[in-house]
């Protein structure tokens, strides 16, 4: 999930780049779900809560 986090903000830094606003604001956008969803997933395995098998 790291890798697509990773993969997305380089895509908004690209669009940004090369003028491409929406593009850019798109892949930001998902970059910040996919980062919520991992913070939240790391919290709940840390109380415990969510265990990986």
């Amino acid at each position: 999930m790291l890798e697509w986090i990773l993969i997305l903000l380089v895509i908004a830094a690209v669009a940004a780049l090369l003028g491409f606003g929406r593009l850019s604001g798109l892949a930001l956008s998902g970059a910040k779900i996919l980062i919520v969803v991992v913070l939240v997933l790391f919290l709940l395995m840390l109380l415990g809560v969510f265990a990986i098998a």
